[in-house]
């Protein structure tokens, strides 16, 4: 019989793109996903990804595979979070989703504090709002907001989405060009450029491209790494250019590690929410993660001035 973990792993490959997101989502290492999917494939008797570069993207095979398991895994999984539930009446287990950089930033560092269990999911923000509505999650942390009449919002904090690069670009032509407010030849200019991205999202930088220049972008980065995180790091002491939310390196940027090139005209800015049920029994325990947040959020540097636009 097939073993469940495989499936699971298949999943992971299938929803982040690649091994490395597949191995963060299950906490695994990226060759236990790899054993997982060679093992399944030698089950199944056929290929479930062509592999195209770093980026797994699944065959016609693997989209059918994927159909036909989907449900019954996510049936299996929220059966196996309230069987947990059920057996641990002393300590709750609090479900929270949020991307993987704002863990880092915020909740990382405050969990072993934490007075009950926690179970951090990481994702796409409409799966984790369908995720709440369903009572699989019972937090979320997500700039985009749901429909559901069972859930409820609160405004917490902002982030801007803007284009940082290494301390080692030249971007005096590029803030020529913007004083003479020449959209066109800023384009030119940031397109010539060598540029950071993730394998996962690019939404940052397609909703800033398109917000600027009218249009999508019609270049891929020329580096693509794990996460947003990598992308800071990277950048750090080098070159590139990146589109990132500011919270995610104003400790950077104070410090000179990398610069603030560019805010935008006008400038992308998101609401960070809390997401929950009205109805919860975590009423307790959500107050206090949203106290810790609201903490970092405050101790974070101030912005720093970018170019004007």
């Amino acid at each position: 019989m097939v073993n469940l973990e495989w499936y699971r792993t298949f999943k992971a490959i299938y929803k982040t793109g690649t091994l490395t997101g597949a191995a963060e989502t299950l906490f695994i290492s990226q060759p236990g996903v790899s054993l997982h999917l060679s093992s399944l494939e030698n089950y199944v008797g056929y290929k479930l990804f062509d592999r195209t570069g770093r980026k797994m993207v699944p065959t016609e095979r693997g989209k059918v595979l994927y159909n036909v398991i989907a449900d019954g895994l996510a049936k299996l999984e929220e059966a196996e979070l309230n069987f947990q539930r059920s057996t641990e009446q002393h300590t709750p287990t609090l479900s929270v989703g949020m991307c993987f950089e704002t863990f880092q930033i915020t909740l990382e560092q405050y969990i072993s504090s934490l007075p009950f269990n926690v179970i951090i999911s990481f994702g796409e923000y409409p799966e984790m709002l369908d995720k709440l509505d369903k009572g699989i999650l019972d937090l979320i942390i997500t700039p985009q907001k749901g429909t559901s009449s069972s859930i409820e919002h609160e405004a917490f904090s902002s982030e801007t989405v803007v284009l940082v690069g290494g301390n080692g670009t030249d971007e005096q032509a590029f803030r020529q060009i913007l004083r003479k407010k020449d959209k066109a030849a800023a384009e030119d200019w940031l397109k010539r450029q060598k540029w950071y991205g993730t394998a996962g999202d690019m939404e940052h930088l397609m909703r800033f491209w398109k917000l600027n220049f009218g249009h999508q972008p019609d270049f891929r980065p020329n580096y693509i790494v794990p996460n947003l995180s990598s992308i800071v790091r990277c950048l750090t002491g080098g070159q590139g250019l990146a589109v990132v939310p500011d919270f995610l390196c104003r400790k950077e940027v104070k410090s000179g590690q990398i610069k603030l090139v560019w805010e935008g005209s006008p400038r992308l800015v998101n609401t960070l929410y809390f997401a929950c049920r009205k109805k919860t029994t975590y009423q307790k325990e959500i107050a206090l993660i949203k106290s810790l947040f609201k903490k970092v959020m405050v101790s974070l540097p101030n912005k720093q001035k970018a170019v004007p636009a």
